[in-house]
């Protein structure tokens, strides 16, 4: 009977491998199946072991890709099988067949717990491991605390313990919130001691799990982990079986050298001691062998172990240790290794002072950038740029424009862009800067984008010290036989402008320039013949009084394109040649371009644009991490004193950090580099002003101080926070500010337009702009003060220190003493909601600026609805919900008087504008309204609200509201903020919050530039 039943299966299987297509594949499929549902519906006639093959059969099929669905009842009965064979078979296809939210899996949690329960090992082991695989929340509420006796218990064999803690670490990671973890410090320093490894080593995956969400409660844990390492580091008692190729258990070393990475620092010296020695070790004993095995063990236990030391910041000389291993890494012949030696000497750069040792390398990883294998090649490329300073930029970009010419065609694009942003962030003079575009337009034409033509254009422009010499640049590179199309545009804009300063050199008369020029004219494409007849226009301006020969040519091209098909073409032919005949005056009208405003520059956004290579990006924010000795970046405005600026002038100053502050969110706000950055307009001969596509992201230019008391645009007024007494002039209680200096506008405005939006100015008088840049994300956020000098002269004796709520969780990164004049400083601030509250944290900043000691104290806009995030529920998941909120505390409800009347359609949208959605056509009044949102802190993590608006059409002055949720005080608290919004309304209906809208191009007005952070100066995306 059983080997006819095993030869039915096997006859089966082969049957439809031996079928010649898909539809004999079915059709056997479909003959199977109806055997099988006949002899399901006799099941009384069906022994277990006949029940076992048609299971078996059935998952056979459904790996096939067919429907089952009538034979999930048979597989859950399997599980309550008295035998191990069926038994086996029903846990088996059960994790196969159903996923989490099957309502079949509810009739076997009862047996599946008399499972793990039960005496049997075996059966506890085929229950867990179900368990395990499908981790639903039902299971998790049911059978996790019986999951975590099995895995404290002292009678359970390691077997059925090591299970039980891998089943526990995946019912954790899909419901934190229902396995109740509790006071857990003291049985996981328990299971830490444990000397089994198999128990030890899934414990350890359970604490990383654990220590990830909330190291605070696991300090205790910590020397446990040190004195596993001690442990397995001196291969003290470790079993052959946990040997791998003469390394004990690797698995264990890094799950525990990970686990300690979730701790901040390691107080206690002994301890901190310990551990170096064991880093110490590891460090020493790591080397390459023959052996692929045994290196893919030691290596990522040794790579492990540099994040670790680069973590706890180690002292100097072992993080020179670990260069130097690196270093041995990238000169061997393995791929594998050189690829992970460069990819963790790209994150050595994240360490302090560890540059200059890298540098050693230099020349190993520039051979690296000629590997065959391109991924090595790309991490060779992300280590040079990340390497790069003004010590070694020369040679670095010198490197990469050597190797421009035999790099593959799918790494030119990024070579060209990196090496362009690298000759601009660290140029040591701007003719050397000018000589490396051209020459990389000149050998990458087809790789390189508009944007570095246009940067190229921008230096020019605006240092008039290199204008002759671009100039003569571009008429050398015009002599070339065949130039790329990039560089017939750059040398035709460049001659255009400025070659009248080359007048008296050989070979540039303006009639030579001309025909220089326009011999390129039949090979070019419509997208460059307006930029030509730019600067035909613009040599015809330089020669007045006009030479008629010349004026003729120029005249009879503008003739031939007035009739031009494309309009550009057409429309500049035609206004030129109008324009040509005005004579000397065309002077003024064709007047060289004005200087471009100081922006931040367009190819580092580009570089920073998300949709790059997640490799590229991480290397680029490891080097904007890098480049920042403080989490303070003061950016300064490089304008001389005669108005112009400088050659070489700096625009970033680093202020030497006196904290080992973490760094500032990357993405959010970056430097800009070490040169004069100035973002482009594209260049155009056109006097207008360059189109609005062009300029979309380009940030507004530098606002000029207005006098005080200029009048700002703000947000309409609300009321938000409690505690506070608001005067117009500054945040303070009144009677307390004495400053003889007042501030520009309403700061009680701003504070409240900072409410609804995530960036604006929070305060301005006439010596400095503090502005706010904001990005939230659940119960955290992360904040930006921009801190702007508007004067020539440095603000001294700066403090800002925050006073924070009870429920918040506030930390502000260093603020310099000094403020440089016309700079900025970018201040991050790190900001944790612990629990629901209307409370406003408030910043209190004082400075000293000549006689003038000025102190304020500034609301910050962290309020309630900046942790509310939008949700739209449905008929079906809202009423469940509310009805199960039933009465106080969860579900309060309030007659609130005294509203302004409104339409129904503006409290909509002002209650859309505090992230609360308004969710149409669930209540069935057309005068009442129902929203919901999600509130985010830490005590409640994600907690649904749900509010429902009831107004009387006869006065809309009073309305009934309610509001529900699963936490007494969020509900209470969320009830009086909407309270006071309606009580209290703006004017104006609030916007909604947004992106962070840019700027105007060109502000009329103090006053309209002065709304933005960044119209002070150039300081943040």
């Amino acid at each position: 009977m059983a080997l006819s039943g095993m030869r039915g299966l096997s006859v089966f299987i082969s049957d439809i491998r031996n079928c010649q297509n898909k539809e004999a594949e079915r059709l056997r499929v479909d003959k199977e199946l109806g055997n099988v549902r006949t002899r399901f519906k006799n099941e009384k006639g069906l022994s277990p072991y006949e029940k076992k093959k048609y299971v078996w059969k059935m998952l056979y099929i459904y790996m096939l890709g067919y429907d089952v669905d009538f034979g999930h009842m048979e597989a859950v009965s399997l599980i309550s099988a008295p035998k191990y064979p069926e038994k086996q078979v029903g846990y088996i296809v059960t994790s196969c067949l159903l996923n989490e939210n099957h309502d079949f899996l509810r009739l076997a949690i009862n047996t599946v717990r008399n499972d793990i329960i039960g005496r049997n090992e075996t059966f506890q082991c085929l229950a867990l491991t179900m368990v395990g695989n499908i981790g639903g929340r039902e299971f998790a509420e049911s059978l996790a605390p019986d999951v975590q006796k099995l895995l404290i218990s002292s009678s359970c064999r390691p077997l059925v313990r090591k299970k039980a803690a891998l089943c526990l670490l995946r019912l954790y990671r899909k419901n934190p919130d229902v396995v109740n973890v509790d006071g857990w410090a003291d049985r996981m320093a328990q299971l830490l001691d444990e000397r089994d490894l198999g128990v030890l080593t899934s414990s350890m995956s359970l604490f990383v799990a654990l220590v990830s969400n909330n190291h605070e409660a696991y300090w205790s844990c910590l020397p446990k982990c040190v004195k596993i390492l001690e442990r397995l580091a001196r291969n003290q008692d470790i079993p052959q079986e946990y040997t791998y190729y003469g390394i004990p258990s690797p698995w264990l070393q890094v799950k525990t050298m990970r686990a300690l990475q979730y701790f901040p620092t390691i107080e206690d010296p002994n301890t901190r001691r310990s551990l170096f020695e064991v880093l110490q070790r590891i460090l020493m004993g790591t080397d390459v062998v023959k052996n692929v095995n045994k290196n893919n063990a030691s290596h990522a236990v040794l790579f492990e172990a540099l994040a670790l030391v680069m973590h706890l910041d180690a002292e100097k000389e072992m993080m020179s240790q670990c260069v130097a291993l690196l270093g041995k890494f990238i000169s061997v012949r393995e791929p594998n290794i050189r690829y992970l030696g460069l990819e963790n000497m790209t994150r050595m750069l994240m360490v302090t002072d560890v540059q200059d040792i890298i540098k050693r390398h230099q020349a190993q990883i520039i051979t690296s950038l000629k590997d065959p294998d391109v991924s090595i090649r790309r991490r060779a490329l992300d280590l040079l740029y990340g390497m790069c300073d003004v010590s070694n930029a020369k040679d670095i970009v010198e490197e990469l424009l050597q190797y421009l010419s035999s790099a593959d065609f799918a790494m030119r694009e990024e070579l060209s862009l990196k090496a362009a942003i690298l000759a601009e962030k660290f140029a040591p003079d701007l003719s050397w800067y000018v000589d490396v575009i051209l020459q990389l337009i000149d050998k990458a034409g087809d790789f390189v984008s508009d944007d570095i033509w246009f940067r190229v254009v921008q230096f020019v422009t605006n240092n008039e010290d290199l204008q002759p010499y671009a100039a003569a640049k571009a008429r050398e590179y015009l002599d070339k036989p065949a130039i790329h199309e990039t560089m017939v545009k750059v040398s035709a804009y460049l001659l255009g402008e400025y070659s009248h300063l080359l007048a008296r050199r050989p070979g540039c008369s303006p009639k030579e320039i001309f025909s220089i020029i326009h011999e390129k004219l039949p090979s070019v494409s419509t997208s460059t013949i307006p930029i030509l007849l730019s600067t035909y226009a613009k040599i015809l301006m330089h020669t007045q009084p006009a030479d008629p020969e010349l004026q003729n040519l120029i005249w009879a091209i503008f003739n031939k394109y007035e009739s031009c098909i494309d309009v550009e073409i057409q429309q500049r032919a035609v206004e030129y040649f109008s324009l040509s005949r005005k004579g000397a005056a065309l002077m003024d009208i064709l007047a060289e371009m004005p200087k471009f405003p100081e922006r931040q520059s367009a190819l580092i956004k580009k570089a920073e644009d998300p949709e790059v290579d997640a490799a590229e990006q991480s290397a680029i924010k490891l080097r904007n991490q890098q480049q920042q000795m403080s989490n303070a970046l003061v950016v300064t405005d490089p304008v001389s004193t005669n108005g112009t600026p400088p050659v070489g002038q700096l625009s970033l100053v680093k202020v030497p950090s006196m904290t080992s502050s973490v760094a500032a969110e990357p993405g959010l706000i970056q430097p800009n580099g070490t040169l004069t950055i100035v973002d482009p307009q594209p260049p155009s001969a056109d006097p207008q002003p360059p189109s609005a596509d062009i300029l979309g992201d380009l940030l507004g230019p530098l606002a000029i101080e207005g006098p005080p008391g200029s009048a700002v645009q703000s947000e309409p007024n609300a009321v938000l926070g409690k505690g506070v007494v608001v005067d117009g002039a500054a945040i303070v209680p009144v009677g307390e500010q004495a400053n003889a200096v007042q501030p520009i506008g309403n700061t009680a405005e701003r504070f409240h337009a900072l409410c609804l939006k995530d960036s604006g100015v929070l305060y301005e008088d006439p010596y400095i702009q503090i502005g706010i840049k904001a990005e939230w994300r659940g119960h955290q956020g992360r904040l930006v003060l921009f801190l702007g000098n508007k004067n020539t002269s440095p603000l001294l004796s700066v403090q800002a220190i925050i006073l924070p709520p009870a429920h918040l969780k506030m930390e502000l990164s260093l603020v310099p003493e000094t403020i440089p004049p016309r700079a900025q400083v970018q201040c991050p601030l790190e900001v944790m909601n612990l629990r629901p509250s209307r409370d406003v944290a408030v910043l209190d900043f004082s400075y000293k600026f000549g006689a003038n000691m000025v102190n304020v104290k500034l609301r910050l806009p962290a309020v309630l609805n900046k942790f509310l995030q939008p949700i739209n529920v449905t008929t079906e998941e809202f009423f469940p919900q509310w009805r199960s909120l039933s009465g106080p505390p969860l579900k309060l409800q309030e007659v609130v008087r005294g509203v302004r009347p409104m339409p129904l359609m503006e409290m909509a949208n002002l209650f859309n504008s505090y992230w609360v959605t308004v969710c149409p056509g669930l209540d069935p009044n057309p005068n009442n309204l129902v929203a919901s949102t999600t509130f985010y802190s830490e005590s409640t993590r994600a907690m649904l609200c749900l509010i429902r608006i009831e107004t009387d059409p006869a006065d809309r002055t009073q309305l009934r509201m309610t509001v529900a949720s699963g936490d007494p005080t969020l509900t209470f608290e969320l009830k009086e903020f909407l309270k006071e919004q309606l009580v209290s309304i703006p004017t104006a209906t609030p916007r909604a919050p947004a992106a962070p809208v840019s700027p105007v191009s060109q502000p009329t007005s103090t006053a309209a530039a002065s709304n933005d952070p960044g119209a002070l100066l150039a300081g943040f995306l």
